[in-house]
């Protein structure tokens, strides 16, 4: 899960960095290309990642302290997380927490109040928060090259970034971790601020290995956020039971998020658990259906079937499909489209969506890739 953590109150701040970047006045770019480059590795690094295994260390550094704590990490991404903390002197993450996530759900145990915070979340799209800042800093942000470094006995890149011109930012988002962290200033603040971030990509992987981000006056820091990786691995296999999560036994369970009635493997195993018949799209050669989950809230919702295609080739590549009893889009703030001859709505955005109905069901396809040809994978549906 992504969380997102306040440092300090206020507005916003400006930024001023240490390295030439394109878009100066004064300074040639130099090392653009380059760092444009390692940029662009780091994504297709993990848009094709399976897994990745590190130890990480994430320090944050404000006015009234500082913290650290040093975890154990599995990644599948998008979806699959295994978060174990070593060290820790973040009261919110004490040592031998334990943080799961799959597909299904994510257990969150914390050893200091023996709670184990299952969360069953059947709705829940698997993005991929990390390769998202990665697009976002090669989009919008000028980006320096300052030359390599060692992090861990690993030849890194150093790479410098700073938005464009007038950009203000609002926070400061960590590439590597899971954690956004919030540092809002007042406008009193503005004034001798630097803002420097400093991402360090390792040569072999050619995939962020840390990070830095600080806030600065008067060469003196205020504020700031660390992450690094020892032992980085990356596509060497990962244990089946790694992304499970069995509680202590003396540990006390609290359950959040609809459970759903059954998680089925096909179609025919989804079949004789819902109501009405299930659709069969054409979806594109490269996906392949994961699972179908199954919710039933029969007072208010009825009986809710989604149907989630993924390609396992990339990651966050995925679509899905829901069948429901009841309505849930909002048909005056969609664009009515048609789709053989039958009215639609279509949402563009994030998640790209289509909504229909037919008799007494509704349907929706979604994708998160925006090139993925959704109103053909509708008309495969048509009214069944």
């Amino acid at each position: 899960m992504n969380r997102r953590r306040v440092l300090a109150a206020g507005a916003t701040l400006t930024l001023a960095g240490c390295v030439s970047y394109p878009g100066s006045e004064t300074d040639e770019p130099t090392g653009e290309a380059f760092a444009v480059e390692l940029v662009e590795d780091a994504i297709a690094t993990r848009r094709g990642m399976t897994d990745l295994t590190a130890r990480r260390t994430m320090s944050v550094e404000t006015p009234d302290g500082a913290v650290e704590r040093t975890e154990d990490v599995v990644r599948a991404p998008p979806a699959k997380q295994r978060i174990e903390v070593v060290e820790s002197t973040d009261p919110n993450a004490p040592a031998g927490s334990v943080t799961v996530t799959n597909r299904e759900r994510t257990w969150e145990y914390n050893p200091e109040t023996e709670i184990v915070d299952l969360q069953h979340h059947p709705y829940k799209v698997d993005t991929d928060g990390t390769r998202r800042v990665l697009e976002t800093l090669l989009e919008e942000y000028r980006l320096g090259y300052d030359g390599t470094t060692t992090v861990d006995g690993r030849e890194a890149h150093v790479v410098e970034t700073r938005p464009p011109v007038d950009d203000v930012g609002r926070s400061i988002d960590l590439v590597v971790g899971d954690t956004t962290y919030v540092v809002p200033l007042s406008a009193a603040d503005l004034e001798g601020l630097d803002v420097a971030r400093t991402i360090w990509i390792d040569d072999e992987y050619r995939y962020p290995i840390g990070e830095r981000n600080a806030v600065e006056e008067d060469g003196e820091t205020r504020y700031s956020v660390s992450v690094t990786y020892e032992g980085l691995s990356i596509d060497d296999g990962t244990d089946s039971e790694t992304f499970t999560f069995q509680p202590p036994r003396d540990a006390r369970v609290v359950t959040d998020g609809p459970e759903p009635d059954g998680v089925f493997e096909s179609r025919t195993e989804a079949a004789d658990a819902v109501p009405y018949d299930l659709p069969n799209p054409d979806v594109p050669n490269a996906y392949r259906l994961d699972r179908v989950t199954v919710v039933e809230k029969a007072e208010r919702f009825g009986t809710t079937t989604t149907l989630w295609y993924n390609d396992p080739n990339a990651v966050a590549r995925e679509l899905f499909v829901v069948v429901r009893e009841v309505r849930r889009f909002n048909s005056n703030v969609l664009e009515e489209i048609e789709i053989d001859g039958r009215t639609a709505y279509y949402r563009d955005g994030r998640i790209q969506s289509i909504f229909w109905e037919c008799d007494d069901l509704n349907y929706e396809v979604s994708s998160l890739t925006v090139d993925e040809p959704i109103r053909e994978i509708a008309a495969s549906i048509g009214c069944p």
